[in-house]
């Protein structure tokens, strides 16, 4: 499976775009989006803000004609879509490692942890080929290294094993064979880091082959919260992986 490299639709898009220009074409301000992200114990420098900035702009944008988020209000955007992705760095090291980021959609959290630790290496898995020509669009406008688009079903992919240190997956559902995916697509020391809901958060907990760390609950938020676990050796013979 090769990196996507679409015929992008946006007929004003004329090459390398000067973020700190666009910075002053869109109205919201340092301090608005910086004040957005302190909850999240994000202090972003004034290149991170730019690119936040430019990202939200074109996820308002591409917005209008395929369904990248119910969000609509770019304060908000920042918030629960940057804000709790980046929030994951606060309490798990995310630098210096390959990262996937399975149902990247408007690429969160992918692109918002790209941002944060720019030398992360990121891969975006998605299968919606409209979701995806956005992402390379976001990835070329960003001038970001170090990302791949790859417009699949993450079933579909079979990655190297254990060519992953991260696997990320945000509103995500199918649990189990994901779990089952990245088991083999980790490394040794590799975690899997997943948005989940309270009730979702006790039934991943319980799965067998894997040790996970206390949920940590999203800031301003009290049913969201991210869980992060890594695989371990099975116990015997061909137990089956995956929920209890």
């Amino acid at each position: 499976m090769h990196a996507f490299q679409p015929h992008l639709e946006d007929p004003k898009y004329d090459g390398e775009i000067n973020l700190m220009k666009m910075a002053k074409e869109i109205p919201w301000s340092d301090d608005q989006i910086t004040l957005a992200l302190s909850p999240f114990r994000i202090q972003p420098s004034s290149d991170q803000v730019a690119k936040i900035r430019e990202h939200t702009r074109l996820l308002l944008k591409w917005n209008k004609l395929t369904s990248l988020t119910s969000i609509t209000d770019p304060v908000e955007i920042i918030a629960r879509h940057f804000g709790e992705s980046m929030f994951l760095g606060s309490f798990l090291p995310v630098e210096n490692g390959r990262l996937a980021d399975v149902g990247s959609g408007g690429g969160f959290p992918g692109l918002a942890l790209k941002i944060l630790r720019p030398d992360l290496q990121v891969t975006l898995i998605e299968s919606n080929n409209k979701k995806a020509a956005f992402l390379a669009e976001v990835v070329r406008a960003l001038c970001l290294s170090g990302v791949e688009v790859l417009p699949a079903r993450f079933e579909d992919l079979r990655l190297e094993d254990g060519s992953l240190n991260f696997v990320a997956a945000r509103a995500v559902g199918g649990f189990p064979e994901l779990l089952r995916w990245a088991r083999n697509a980790l490394s040794d020391r590799g975690h899997i880091a997943l948005w989940v809901g309270a009730e979702d958060t006790t039934k991943i907990s319980n799965t067998a082959g894997w040790t996970w760390t206390p949920a940590v609950r999203i800031p301003e938020s009290q049913r969201r919260f991210i869980l992060v676990g890594r695989p371990i050796e099975q116990e015997s013979f061909g137990k089956p992986l995956g929920y209890r």
